[in-house]
């Protein structure tokens, strides 16, 4: 299979954007520390540029959760492979992940995180599919609303690869002869 990767959006725009989040998020948690937790391994690339950018103090955190394997269809199986290191007790927490699809991870995600009892649990996407959704999800901040279309780069994959795309682009495949 020949794989064909066209921009759907480009790398000035992901960036403008991501400063608008993080500007948003400031203003927000003016006067608290925000607790940031990166979903693993593809919202890396988006955590770390929003961090950068937001003016409150920030602590880190890392999960890892899957449903996708190599596919590019949700099996619908969540599977939690890294929990965090630290506790949320008390702590204004924002989730950050780089696409919501069908909602399934994100609503046992945050289900499980909130029986944590953080002062406050919000969520940050890069992109999200609501046309995809089966489990309601709210979502407070989000950097693009996107067609139902499989999406690699800014941290995004494919079989573990395109991750280190600095744009975000469309994957399809075509029959080689």
């Amino acid at each position: 299979m020949k794989e064909n990767i066209r921009v759907m959006i480009p790398e000035e725009k992901v960036d403008q954007r991501i400063k608008e989040l993080a500007e948003q998020i400031s203003r927000d948690y003016e006067g608290r520390t925000v607790h940031l937790i990166c979903i693993l391994k593809g919202s890396i690339f988006f955590t770390c540029e929003l961090a950068k950018r937001i003016t409150v103090p920030v602590t880190l955190d890392f999960m890892s959760v899957s449903s996708y394997g190599n596919d590019t269809k949700s099996s619908g199986v969540v599977k939690m492979v890294k929990d965090l290191d630290e506790p949320l007790e008390g702590k204004d927490v924002i989730v950050i992940e780089d696409i919501i699809d069908s909602g399934r991870t994100l609503n046992y995600l945050l289900e499980n995180l909130s029986s944590r009892k953080p002062a406050s649990l919000r969520l940050c996407t890069l992109l999200d599919k609501p046309e995809r959704r089966i489990k309601d999800v709210k979502v407070d901040y989000t950097g693009f609303a996107i067609p139902d279309e499989f999406v690699i780069g800014y941290g995004l994959d494919y079989a573990q690869r395109f991750r280190n795309l600095p744009y975000i682009g469309v994957i399809s495949f075509e029959e080689e002869n």
